[in-house]
């Protein structure tokens, strides 16, 4: 806990104002993002797991995106640490559900499959299954599997839709489409991961957006018109060599706003509610000379609603943790609040998801809305694996 003496009050009150998303009604504007914390009982989320997620609407938050889930067929991940969504493990994802429902909060499961990230086992989980992904690459230049067949593409898509529909079923506000950070959707969308050429792939944007439109579109039609579907895309890539993440951050699926624009509208009009512009940094500008970042040009060509993410709530990363003199974390958390409002007052999003600050503090939003600066708890690596053993 970091002690401060008082300064000019921030305003960050519009950040607790109501958001309507369907018949959803968002009590304010702050999201806990999905992330692997590697809960899971055999692909099931563990009954601690609803009690974190309880703990964060608790604390202020009013939107959980739960863990990246795997979908329905094997070939979406090998890893034990992974959750799932199948029959098998509907009845936990619901108790997470009701525990977030049961003190005013709402829920979305992220939809997840790892495409050319997935490891090709001799043993294991799903042990002989094949890898599948667009072309068989990962990251532009290793082979990684093989190409998924046109019949593959449909088993996938049919995997996405029964996943979907069990989140329906628990109860789940709606489901967030994964298609960014490296994994399988973001290789369609990617032209370096993505060689076919049978109208799924290659040059052409309008053939890369195809696969995780059809996706998209199928997920709407089979539950219906009120259930929210968020996408989640990334100008941004990460790899891994054994446990280490190999990010690159300049891996871009778009290469203007006229593409940005295609691929937005060719999704709002599959069936897409709500985008989530993954970045590294919230207020990095995408497209200089102008200052918009990547959510601010995501909300003004697709007209609907749009979380920003990424470096919010200032020295909450372990790197600038080793690097910043605990004094200073707070005045981080203001300069990066004040940016933030800037945005957000200007139009640029409508919801800010805050990944790592709500691991260090589960208060994190109710200390920001009071100005309890000096008392917001910082993340650090430490701290997410005293969780993730406290979790499983």
């Amino acid at each position: 806990m970091i002690k401060e003496s008082p300064i000019v009050e921030l305003d960050v009150s519009a950040l607790y104002k109501p958001l309507r998303l369907k018949k959803v009604v968002l009590r304010n504007r702050l999201v806990v993002p999905a992330m692997q914390r590697g809960a899971s009982e055999g692909g099931r989320p563990p009954p601690a797991l609803a009690e974190y997620y309880r703990r964060r609407i608790e604390g202020g938050f009013s939107l959980i995106i739960a863990e990246s889930c795997a979908v329905d067929h094997p070939s979406a991940s090998h890893k034990e640490s992974v959750v799932r969504m199948n029959e098998s493990t509907m009845e936990a994802w619901r108790d997470c559900v009701v525990a977030v429902s049961g003190v005013g909060g709402h829920t979305l499961i992220q939809l997840w499959h790892e495409g050319a990230q997935r490891s090709e086992l001799s043993a294991g989980l799903h042990a002989g299954i094949p890898t599948i992904s667009p072309s068989g690459l990962l990251n532009g230049s290793r082979r990684s599997g093989r190409s998924a067949t046109l019949e593959e593409l449909q088993e996938l898509e049919s995997s996405y839709v029964r996943s979907a529909l069990m989140a329906l079923e628990i109860g789940a506000a709606g489901v967030e489409i994964h298609a960014g950070h490296g994994y399988l959707l973001d290789q369609f969308l990617w032209a370096q991961t993505n060689r076919r050429d049978d109208g799924y792939g290659g040059d052409d944007l309008a053939h890369r957006l195809r696969f995780p439109a059809e996706v998209v579109s199928a997920v709407r039609r089979a539950t219906g018109p009120d259930f929210i579907i968020s996408f989640r895309f990334s100008q941004w890539k990460v790899s891994y060599e054994g446990l280490t993440p190999i990010i690159d951050a300049n891996a871009c699926i778009v290469r203007s706003p006229q593409e940005l624009d295609l691929m937005l509208t060719t999704l709002r009009h599959a069936g897409v509610d709500l985008f989530h512009a993954s970045t590294r940094n919230f207020d990095k500008p995408e497209w200089p000379p102008s200052n918009r970042g990547l959510a601010g040009w995501s909300r003004g060509l697709a007209g609907v609603p749009v979380i920003t993410v990424g470096s919010i709530g200032g020295n909450n990363d372990a790197e600038e943790s080793s690097t910043r003199a605990l004094e200073g974390a707070g005045q981080a958390l203001r300069s990066s609040l004040s940016r933030l409002m800037t945005r957000f007052q200007a139009g640029e999003f409508d919801l800010v998801a805050i990944g790592r600050a709500s691991i260090g503090d589960p208060d994190w939003a109710n200390k920001v809305k009071d100005s309890r600066f000096g008392e917001i708890r910082r993340f650090d690596r430490q701290q997410l694996l005293e969780i993730r053993n406290q979790i499983t």
